[in-house]
């Protein structure tokens, strides 16, 4: 039986981090994955294969929608759905060929097959050839999340679908239903739209994307309602009913009233919930929570000597490069190093068109918690490289502490906020004031000016707003 300094359970962004950074470190390490190929959900059948979707899609809206407006004129634009498929596959891919390689680069042992504990240094892994025991003197529990079924709609696969189905319609539906507001539900509904299907959104609460700036929100709301996607907001989901390839989704609205939509797809995208079936947590002992993740300690151990957990099988949001973030940490804990996770300064991005980034808090958010707050708020009408690329709708949203200036948080809606929003991450990261975003000098023109304008914003000193 093979020993261990360090046994990775799940291949995702969590756990493949998780295991480089430990073997860059010295440690001997094994990595347990079920798929063939690592990367777990986010990059098989969640973020990338759904921004190659979101890219393609992107590109056809253009080329049909205000292409004239630059002097540009394109006749009769089609596109290709199972070339864009197997382009989405490709991509997919090409990047888990390079987990492979950089697995046998850091001389990680990777396993493939389901890993049960049969002891707190001991995982069974079922492979297709046969059964394998490994030892280990410290186990990461990194086997992601999967989508939440609603118990009155069940998934089919076929007409109601996950996410994962959602990926790879072979045909573009006549009419979508979205089952919930949330980046999910809204990025693969604007794949779908842009290709021709009528989408439509119904959300439980009043707002989409219900976590983020309700400025910054309602303003993407705006936007893909002007693109043809429609809501049905503090509208509850009661039941849907398939027949003949056709699904009728039964819905009460804001107003109590009950409806019915007809749908060629109902794509249900109310969250995902910790992945632990199969690992054996039971029989060793791991305390879960009532959400049924690992209850951890701030070094990630579980109740369980040995035994660790990250990503997305514990507290915080389910974002892959927060999973990421705390493989790195773990890994550098293990290896006697200090690790830490700012869990203040994690951004989280919607890939719509307009995107919509943010980091920290929000202005409601920040009052909840107490804070006396100044805000700062820029429009990308006023940018000069906005008015170049015809990317107009948009704004930046800066929020300081009345007293310090420091940045308690940014909300920006607009073309490429998932790059601008890096920099705030850096400035938060460092402790920075808004008057530091603002002083730092920003390549003009660029859309990061309109960043630089909502900072200034905040003691009221902007130029150009």
């Amino acid at each position: 039986m093979d020993r261990f300094d360090v046994a990775v359970v799940g291949g995702g962004p969590g756990g493949y981090v998780a295991a480089i950074r430990a073997a860059q470190l010295g440690l001997q390490v094994a990595l347990i994955e079920k798929r063939e190929t690592l990367g777990g959900t986010c990059l098989n059948v969640g973020c990338i294969p759904s921004k190659a979707l979101l890219e393609s899609s992107e590109h056809y809206h253009l080329a049909t929608h205000g292409m004239e407006e630059f002097g540009v004129h394109v006749s009769e634009p089609r596109f290709d759905l199972a070339a864009i498929l197997a382009r989405k596959e490709r991509v997919v891919s090409e990047i888990t060929a390079g987990l492979g390689m950089l697995m046998k680069k850091n001389k990680i042992t990777t396993i493939t097959g389901m890993g049960s504990f049969v002891a707190p240094d001991r995982v069974q892994v079922t492979k297709d050839d046969g059964v394998e025991e490994i030892q280990a003197d410290n186990f990461i529990i990194a086997t992601g999340s999967a989508p939440i079924e609603l118990p009155f709609m069940k998934f089919d696969n076929d007409t109601i679908v996950s996410s994962t189905e959602a990926l790879s319609f072979d045909t573009v539906p006549g009419q979508v239903v979205v089952v919930g507001a949330g980046a999910i539900g809204l990025e693969l509904g604007s794949v779908w739209m842009r290709f021709g299907a009528e989408v439509t959104v119904i959300e439980l609460l009043p707002r989409i994307v219900p976590l983020a700036d309700k400025r910054t929100a309602s303003a993407l709301q705006k936007a893909l309602e002007k693109q043809g996607m429609k809501f049905h907001l503090k509208a509850g989901v009661t039941g849907a009913t398939v027949q003949d390839g056709k699904a009728v989704v039964d819905f009460n609205t804001a107003k109590g009233e009950e409806k019915k939509i007809t749908a060629d797809k109902v794509l249900v995208a109310v969250g995902r919930k910790p992945f632990t079936g199969g690992l054996g947590l039971d029989r060793i002992g791991v305390e879960l929570d009532k959400q049924g993740r690992v209850v951890v300690d701030e070094k990630y151990g579980s109740s369980v000597k040995g035994v660790h957990a990250i990503g997305d099988v514990i507290h915080g949001p389910m974002l892959a490069h927060k999973a990421e973030d705390e493989g790195v940490a773990l890994a550098e804990i293990l290896a006697g190093k200090p690790g830490h996770v700012n869990y203040d300064a994690i951004p989280s991005v919607v890939y719509t068109w307009p995107e919509l980034a943010e980091v920290g808090l929000n202005e409601e958010m920040a009052k909840e918690k107490g804070a006396r707050v100044k805000v700062g708020r820029s429009y990308y009408k006023a940018n000069g490289r906005a008015k170049t690329l015809g990317e107009e709708d948009g704004l930046a949203k800066v929020i300081a502490d009345a007293e310090t200036d420091r940045l308690l948080g940014v909300s920006i809606v607009g073309a490429r906020a998932s790059e601008m929003i890096a920099e705030a991450v850096a400035v938060m990261e460092f402790k920075g004031s808004a008057e530091d975003l603002a002083r730092i000098c920003h390549a003009h023109p660029t859309l990061s000016e309109v960043l630089k304008e909502a900072a200034m914003a905040v003691d009221r000193w902007s130029i150009h707003g």
